[in-house]
């Protein structure tokens, strides 16, 4: 702890008048718990030259805006405990809470060690009990399980709820010190966090005999902490640790980046928070195992009760996440795709065939397709596998739902067969009236269309400065121009 300053000279307050403004304020206090927070305000006043620990320096506004401001939470809310101060600096609110309310169990975190010292030299000075300290940055990953968390203007309330993730019980509160406007703040949270917090607290008051306006926005946790996720799967023996590129169960989700893994295993890897939860909230039950790094979040609550939780080394899992998203990646099973064959016909509508050989343009145009209404979507022999990590991630999910048909070689569809081709030398689109039933030809990358079908077809006129649309965009196109078509009418 650094030497202390020698007191500054002239007319200081003393504790009488200290008492007297928390008596005004309607904060009545024990005469060992005034002396407490009086102790506190001649620490901070005395360290607060060398270490910079409040621009709040006048009297009056430093029992009204430090110490008065920090107790008023426990005046408007039940405190739950123990109770993590996040962000405490010097202390605040954690040590006048803790001294207005000793029954609180109080950790306080502030990982600055300047800070740390002062804290800790207030907390010998003051002789409080079930009070201790942090002493290091809390992220998502931290686990230090509490029942409450309170804030003072550290950060945003959603960037602060993504941090508190791992320390946070189910149950528990998060509570928020704030100035009268944050409604941003509360509505990006009830967007971001709707499935994991509840608001269950927006209290607009001033502080006594001042204009501070201030607000205390309270969130409650629904789903389990990982701490708490991880002991539930461990129990179930739901968890499996994977450190070695020779286990087996990693060689096998290594195969699954590649199309002959895909097809051999029937099972898929999924990537990204928001197709993973979409997954996990559609179609739980094709939901086979999480996939993290060791250290990472577990499933979250309300994951199918089969479910496994993999944890990777994070080297092995690096391996894996092919495009660096750091989302837990969720293995998911498949069913065998059914054959199409020419023989039986189409249905009504129009039935896309898609021999696309990159794996990004069969997700886009099947994410077209299902987005458009297609009857149908039929995989050419040609095609990219459309569970491919990539057709998925291009497809937003929508290969999921799509009604996924494997069908013959391009060169192999009859001649007999109601197709509309897209082509450069068919007719323009826009003249062209779609039938009942018709299969949507468009032509593989590059090498196009055979020539039976090039001029039979439709074509989508663009400027002779573009050689060509992409095949999945050109695709998009005609199943727009069609769907409008057949429009039920208004």
């Amino acid at each position: 702890m650094p030497a202390k300053p020698p007191h500054s000279h002239g007319a200081e307050p003393d504790a009488g008048q200290f008492s007297k403004i928390l008596r005004a304020s309607g904060i009545s206090l024990s005469p060992p718990q005034t002396g407490q927070l009086w102790k506190y305000h001649q620490l901070l006043r005395q360290y607060n030259k060398e270490l910079n620990l409040t621009r709040v320096r006048n009297f009056q506004s430093m029992v009204r805006k430090l110490y008065i401001d920090s107790i008023m939470p426990g005046r408007i809310i039940g405190l739950p405990s123990p109770l993590m101060d996040l962000g405490s600096g010097a202390g605040m609110p954690g040590i006048p809470l803790k001294i207005a309310n000793p029954q609180i169990e109080i950790i306080l975190a502030e990982s600055r060690r300047n800070r740390v010292e002062f804290i800790e030299t207030v907390l010998g000075e003051l002789g409080l009990k079930k009070i201790s300290i942090h002493g290091h940055s809390v992220s998502a990953s931290t686990e230090a399980p509490v029942n409450g968390i309170i804030t003072r203007a550290v950060e945003t309330i959603p960037k602060t709820l993504q941090r508190i993730a791992g320390s946070l019980d189910k149950g528990g509160l998060a509570i928020f010190m704030k100035g009268p406007q944050c409604e941003e703040e509360i509505e990006e949270a009830l967007d971001r966090f709707g499935r994991c917090y509840r608001l269950i607290g927006d209290h607009h008051y001033r502080l006594p005999n001042s204009s501070d306006e201030r607000r205390l926005v309270v969130f409650q946790r629904l789903d389990s902490s990982p701490r708490a996720r991880k002991a539930e799967l461990a129990k179930e023996n739901l968890v499996k640790i994977i450190e070695s590129e020779t286990n087996e169960t990693f060689r096998n989700l290594k195969k699954l980046l590649a199309p002959r893994g895909i097809r051999k295993q029937l099972q898929a890897l999924v990537f990204g928070q928001k197709q993973v939860s979409e997954m996990l909230a559609r179609l739980p039950e094709k939901c086979a195992a999480w996939i993290s790094r060791a250290d990472r979040n577990p499933p979250p609550d309300g994951s199918p009760p089969h479910m496994m939780w993999w944890r990777l080394a994070p080297p092995l899992y690096e391996i894996l996440d092919l495009f660096g998203t750091s989302h837990p990646i969720l293995l998911v099973k498949l069913d065998e795709m059914p054959k199409w064959r020419p023989s039986e016909g189409l249905p009504e509508g129009c039935t896309l065939f898609v021999p696309f050989q990159d794996p990004e343009n069969v997700g886009a145009v099947i994410r077209s397709a299902v987005a458009f209404g297609a009857a149908g979507i039929v995989m050419l022999a040609e095609a990219a596998n459309p569970f491919h990590p990539k057709s998925v991630r291009a497809s937003g999910g929508a290969v999921f739902r799509a009604n996924l048909l494997e069908g013959p070689s391009i060169q192999d569809l009859p001649d007999d067969l109601p197709v509309v081709p897209l082509s450069k030398e068919g007719e323009r689109i826009s003249d062209f009236k779609f039938p009942a039933k018709f299969g949507l030809l468009p032509g593989i990358e590059g090498p196009g269309l055979p020539d039976r079908f090039r001029k039979a077809g439709v074509s989508i006129p663009i400027s002779r400065q573009v050689e060509s649309l992409n095949a999945a965009v050109a695709t998009a196109v005609a199943l727009f121009v069609w769907a409008e078509q057949h429009k039920p009418p208004l």
